[in-house]
């Protein structure tokens, strides 16, 4: 009997709301555009939507900063599209859950606003505020944003304290009010049927309440630069070492878990939802069963190139290190990191490491996570005119090169757009059309699309072509989805010395389903030679053309970045 989760089967598509689908034509993407997409991603095979904040917000990260956490963003639409949108989607057998901001608010909610207001303000503990000490912050703590982490509020004398940007205060989460608030906020979104939540930055909830001074001399605009450079595991461990004596005192306190598995509590009263942690920790998971059902597997994607090798190595780590009952969750980008297609893919044979990259994510053992665009091959696009940035990251990085630094103009925004995040959230391209077939051609989007719509990156161009990676995405997809094995099953590493592919059995025990699984990664063909006790395998996706009839495990031929996925059937 299955005794299995839906997210646990799940695939799951990140939308970017204000860039996935623009339903009035205004150039900003919507719930009535997103509306229009749930054939598309019906279609297309996924069983979720991860949406990305559609609060109330004044923009300032992009909808990070949240001003109201019981309604929709008006650029986006009003409650009742909300509820016609989760509807929808319900009847199409899609899932969604939100992201819910728990660190920090926007200075414009009315909680910032009222406990702004002075020392003896009844929410003047929802957020934290001191003293300065010697005419200058109470410490030395900086924003991962850029500055010191302390703005001072002239009408009342003191500071408050943002771990992100001075519009972001952070909540003050020791005070059992503010729980209490944003509890009541959690179920408001669960009793209209939302099935879950990604929760954002969660690391950061705590801090040291000592207010400990920090011992780097390390810059946190140094440190960003490297992180978007970092090309080595070496580089990485290195850059989190300086960043964790930089931060050490913002981050990771013993009290966050504590804190989920209150929360853990509260969606444990409703049925079958779920929580998914933007970190990498395996303590986010608990025991296994007490703080959060997923973590992202944020460790496969620090690396240049995913090498068969890399992969293994990361998978035999983070496999061994989940608690019992704990589910592993994977992904290659999203709306901060450089789209998948710019990171891993180059030269003449990006489009078949692009699919190879694909049925890596559907093929390991745990809940896959996609990010809209990345089905047709979108990629990243660098601006050119500061004017265009809407990051207020890459507004950062720019005037610190410009002024602080002395850079040209032209070498600081191209550095800028690199480190930034624009690059990966430009508007989704529908159609050959102008503006992607995002919005109407007379309608300036509220960042310009990558004109490579003209050239077959589109939906509609891609829909027309039975060899796209759009219809490369639905066979695959809908391949994984009639497949147990590779939804649940357990995970062997094969010729784990093997530099060109990867090769893994997944093993389901409930419908006795196992399945090998090769990917290669070269441009060499390999004959494979699989010691099994299994007589042969029945092919059940190649991205290359085979002859007919089952496959010899022990004389399996294998194309050049040929994915294949065979059911094996014993003697």
């Amino acid at each position: 009997m299955n005794n299995h989760k839906w997210w646990q089967t799940a695939v799951f598509y990140q939308i970017y709301p204000r860039s996935f689908a623009d339903g009035n034509g205004d150039g900003i993407g919507d719930i009535p555009g997103i509306i229009t997409k749930l054939d598309y991603l019906q279609e297309l095979g996924i069983d979720a939507i991860w949406l990305s904040p559609h609060f109330p917000s004044p923009q300032f990260d992009c909808g990070y900063d949240v001003a109201d956490y019981v309604n929709v963003e008006p650029e986006y639409g009003t409650l009742a599209d909300f509820r016609e949108m989760l509807a929808a989607a319900h009847a199409r057998g899609i899932r969604v859950i939100l992201d819910l901001v728990l660190n920090h608010t926007s200075h414009l909610h009315a909680w910032f606003q009222e406990s702004q207001k002075g020392r003896d303000s009844a929410k003047r503990d929802w957020y934290i505020w001191r003293d300065g000490v010697d005419g200058g912050p109470p410490n030395n703590w900086r924003s991962v944003f850029g500055g010191p982490a302390w703005e001072f509020d002239a009408a009342s004398g003191q500071y408050y304290y943002h771990f992100f940007l001075k519009e972001q205060p952070d909540l003050n989460w020791r005070n059992p009010a503010v729980r209490a608030a944003m509890w009541d906020a959690v179920r408001f979104w669960l009793d209209m049927g939302v099935d879950g939540f990604r929760l954002d930055a969660i690391n950061a909830i705590f801090e040291d309440p000592a207010l400990t001074p920090h011992t780097s001399t390390a810059d946190e605009m140094e440190l960003l630069r490297r992180y978007w450079d970092t090309i080595s595991q070496e580089e990485a461990v290195r850059l989190d070492a300086e960043g964790e004596l930089l931060f050490r005192h913002q981050h990771s306190q013993p009290q966050v878990h504590d804190l989920m598995q209150e929360l853990r509590q509260v969606i444990d009263a409703y049925d079958d939802r779920v929580l998914v942690g933007e970190a990498d920790e395996i303590a986010f998971y608990g025991d296994g069963s007490n703080e959060l059902h997923m973590i992202f597997n944020f460790s496969l994607m620090r690396s240049e190139r995913l090498t068969p090798a890399w992969i293994r190595a990361n998978q035999q780590e983070r496999l061994a290190a989940l608690p019992p009952g704990a589910w592993p969750c994977n992904t290659l980008n999203n709306h901060d990191s450089p789209r998948l297609f710019s990171r891993y893919t180059a030269g003449e044979q990006a489009a078949a490491l692009a699919r190879v990259h694909l049925a890596l994510m559907l093929a390991l053992k745990g809940t896959p996570f996609l990010y809209n665009g990345e089905e047709i091959g979108m990629i990243d696009y660098h601006l050119h005119d500061p004017a265009q940035f809407r990051d207020l990251v890459g507004v950062w990085i720019y005037r610190t090169l410009r002024e602080t630094l002395g850079w040209p103009a032209e070498e600081a925004t191209a550095r800028a757009s690199q480190m930034g995040r624009d690059k990966c959230r430009t508007p989704n391209q529908w159609a050959h059309t102008a503006n992607g077939g995002f919005c109407p051609a007379d309608v300036t989007p509220w960042l310009p699309v990558h004109p490579n719509w003209a050239a077959g990156v589109n939906v509609a161009d891609q829909e027309a072509d039975p060899d796209s990676l759009l219809h490369f995405y639905r066979r695959l997809l809908h391949a994984r989805r009639g497949a147990p094995a590779l939804q649940m099953g357990e995970q062997e590493l094969l010729h784990e010395e093997a530099d060109d592919y990867l090769a893994l059995l997944r093993a389901d025990a409930v419908s006795g389903q196992t399945c090998l699984v090769v990917l290669n990664f070269s441009q060499r063909g390999h004959t494979l030679c699989f010691d099994l006790p299994f007589a042969s395998a029945r092919p059940l996706f190649s991205s290359h053309a085979r002859r007919p009839g089952p496959d010899a495990p022990h004389a399996l031929e294998i194309a050049p970045f040929e994915v294949y996925i065979g059911e094996l059937i014993r003697y």
